[in-house]
């Protein structure tokens, strides 16, 4: 069987065109987020203004996968860098190897902005991610590498300044997939810990 990483990728290729564009847009905006001073017209208290808030965490996964209707178990690992101003970046990587039938897995690697707010303990999010999808297929036939697009939102849950549970869901659209464009969603629990503000 081909392996479909072998197959060569045009030049201008539109999940090339995509990711591009979707880069560009993910650096003029983390840009100025990331910048420093504050721009409005209040201040904020001197120990937070203008702080980048770093984040790491990591957790277990389920998803369902369009292709074969398979429903894989996996862990996933991320890096949040979040500002006082609600907006921020997100890093995941996440790999869907357990409870799987037919040696059918995937795994993602993804980045994008991040909105969230604080209602007292908890932090609701939403989310916009894109990035590359490894997918491997029935009985280790073949693999292929693929454009992912992931938009998602979630909790966070904190149980100590530096402590938070989180619970997040994610919708994952394939675009450029062998067998045309595939769909798989599914939710993570896990922790995170803030290691830098």
């Amino acid at each position: 069987m081909n392996n479909f990483e072998s197959l060569p990728i045009e030049r201008g290729s539109r999940a090339r065109r995509l990711l591009r564009r979707f880069t560009l847009c993910l650096l003029a905006a983390a840009i100025p987020m990331l910048a420093g001073g504050n721009a409005f017209g209040q201040t904020r208290e001197s120990a937070t203004a203008g702080h980048t808030f770093w984040w790491v965490g990591g957790g277990v996964s389920g998803y369902y996968l369009q292709y074969g209707q398979r429903k894989n178990l996996g862990f996933t690992g991320y890096v949040d860098a979040d500002t006082t101003r609600r907006l921020g970046l997100e890093a995941e990587g996440r790999w869907l190897n357990f409870h799987q039938t037919n040696d059918i897995r995937a795994e993602t690697y993804l980045a994008g902005p991040r909105y969230h707010f604080n209602m007292g303990r908890f932090q609701p999010y939403a989310k916009g991610l894109a990035g590359l999808g490894k997918f491997n297929f029935t009985y280790n036939y073949a693999t292929g590498t693929y454009f992912v697009i992931a938009p998602g939102a979630g909790l966070d849950y904190f149980v100590s300044p530096r402590l938070s549970v989180r619970v997040d869901g994610e919708y994952q659209y394939w675009p450029q997939f062998t067998f045309g464009p595939m769909s798989s969603g599914g939710v993570s629990v896990g922790v995170r810990y803030l290691v830098l503000r």
